[in-house]
């Protein structure tokens, strides 16, 4: 058993196929599946189940691939240990983050990359509840995120941002007796009896202001359900529904209103997480980097 064999079963559990580890892995998919069949032989026992529609792991599978990435990681730390005692940073770093937030990475990542040109940085996108699985599971290594207090159990934290959301509309959208314009005033009774544009459950910014209608004993319903903020931004600039955002997220999107909040104003605290324990060089180096 090498490293390889644990790469390509890995890719393989991660992309939930052999064509699409392949094209992870840039090789073809006959040497995926060789390769993972080699490591089966050698094990004695396959590690997926395969059928002519999906690919899944098999009990022995679910118990390899934890053990797998556990081993890449340490082989990994061990490259850069002697990459950083030679004076030369090299290594990956997987940044978890979430869609709105991951410009707010621009800075660091230029400075990381200035700093050590050899270190390679992959961004994963998702809801922060994969994110958070991610961070556990150790397929990614660091994230920027929104987490409440329960959701930070385990992890290590730090505080990058806290900041309040904003009701957008179209331009001259009137919202009840808030009036219309940007600077305008609402409540969130108010956006209740409007059409709703919402994000899908699981994303932060749907988790805040789910809270913050609890908190005002509000209840309401959504006209539009979309995991994409642009297309959110598309809703509401054709005056199909109104929107709850961020602030940062807002202002990206001059054109449309925004209004503030009198009660109960849904906020986010937006951190750099990662795992508990020493973090390796890689890592280290882009959260320096992290104000």
């Amino acid at each position: 058993m090498d490293l390889r064999q644990m790469e390509v079963v890995v890719a393989v559990a991660e992309e939930g196929g052999f064509t699409a580890a392949a094209q992870r892995l840039h090789v073809v998919q006959s040497a995926v599946s060789s390769t993972v069949r080699a490591l089966e032989r050698e094990l004695g026992t396959p590690l997926f189940d395969r059928t002519t529609h999906r690919v899944s792991l098999t009990p022995a599978g679910e118990a390899f691939v934890p053990a797998a990435r556990a081993t890449l990681r340490a082989a990994e730390q061990a490259r850069s240990a002697v990459d950083a005692a030679r004076g030369q940073l090299r290594g990956r770093v997987t940044v978890g983050t979430m869609q709105g937030v991951w410009a707010d990475l621009h800075r660091p990542l230029a400075a990381l990359r200035a700093e050590h040109p050899g270190v390679v940085v992959r961004l994963r996108q998702g809801a922060v509840t994969d994110i958070r699985q991610a961070l556990r599971e150790g397929t990614v290594d660091l994230a920027v995120v929104a987490l409440d207090r329960q959701q930070q159990r385990g992890l290590v934290t730090r505080l990058l941002a806290r900041e309040e959301m904003v009701l957008v509309s179209a331009p001259g959208r009137v919202l009840g007796g808030a009036g219309a314009g940007p600077g305008g005033r609402a409540t969130l009774a108010e956006a209740a009896r409007l059409p709703l544009v919402e994000f899908t459950p699981g994303w932060a910014i749907r988790l805040a202001v789910d809270r913050a209608f609890r908190a005002a004993a509000v209840e309401r319903e959504s006209t539009f359900e979309v995991n994409d903020i642009v297309a959110a931004s598309e809703l509401v600039r054709a005056d199909l529904g109104v929107c709850v955002m961020p602030i940062s997220i807002a202002d990206r999107f001059p054109d449309l209103d925004k209004h503030r909040f009198d009660r109960h104003a849904p906020s986010w605290k937006v951190m750099v997480v990662q795992p508990r324990g020493e973090a390796p060089p890689a890592v280290a180096a882009l959260l320096r980097h992290m104000a």
